[in-house]
C-alpha cells in the first residue's frame, strides 16, 4: 500500500512534535502564584533594605536598583516559568521594587526629619502629592538604573533549562 503525501510524516514533523511535547512538559511544571508571590516579596524586601541603606547612609545609591532586580528575577524564577508572561512579571516586579524603595526611602527621610516612627509616616503622608515629591527628589541616574532593574528583572525571571534536563525529558516521552 503506497500512503499518499498528505498523509505522509516527514521527519521535521516529528521534531516538531516532540518539541511541542518537550515544551508542554516544562509548561506543565510552571507555577504562576509562586512566581508573583515570591516576586512581589522580594521586592518589598528589597525595596526595605534599599531605603534603610539610603537612610542610614543619607546616599542612595544606584547599584541597589540592579540587586533588585536580579534579586526579584531569581524570586519569580521559582515559579519554574519559561513562558514570557514570566519575564514581563519579573520585570514588573522589579520596576515596583525600584519604585517603592525610593518611596520607603522618603518616607524615612521624612521619620528622621520630623524624628518620629517611619510607620507613622505612613499613615500621615498626603499620598496625592507623593508622586509629585518623588519625581522633585529623582535624578536621571535614576532612569537608567530603574532600567537596568527591569532588564534584570525580565532576564532572569524565566527559568534556565539544561540539556541534561531536555535529554531526560525526551527518553521519557519516547
Amino acid at each position: 500500500m503506497i500512503a499518499d503525501d498528505k498523509n505522509m510524516i516527514t521527519p521535521d514533523d516529528i521534531n516538531s512534535e516532540k518539541q511541542l511535547r518537550i515544551r508542554a512538559h516544562f509548561q506543565n511544571q510552571q507555577n504562576l502564584p509562586l512566581a508573583l508571590l515570591a516576586g512581589f516579596g522580594a521586592a518589598i524586601i528589597s525595596a526595605i533594605v534599599w531605603a534603610i541603606v539610603t537612610v542610614s547612609t543619607e546616599y542612595q545609591i544606584g547599584w541597589m536598583a540592579v540587586g533588585i532586580g536580579f534579586l526579584v528575577g531569581l524570586s519569580v524564577r521559582l515559579g519554574k516559568g519559561i513562558d514570557k508572561l514570566y519575564s514581563v512579571i519579573g520585570a514588573l516586579l522589579a520596576f515596583l521594587g525600584c519604585i517603592l524603595g525610593n518611596f520607603f526611602s522618603l518616607a524615612g527621610f521624612i521619620a528622621k526629619e520630623e524624628q518620629i516612627n517611619v510607620l507613622s509616616i505612613f499613615g500621615m503622608l498626603d499620598y496625592s502629592k507623593v508622586p509629585s515629591l518623588m519625581i522633585e527628589t529623582s535624578s536621571p541616574m535614576d532612569i537608567l538604573f530603574y532600567g537596568l532593574a527591569v532588564y534584570g528583572g525580565y532576564k532572569y525571571s524565566v527559568r534556565s533549562i539544561s540539556s541534561e534536563e531536555i535529554e531526560s525529558v525526551q527518553k521519557s516521552i519516547e
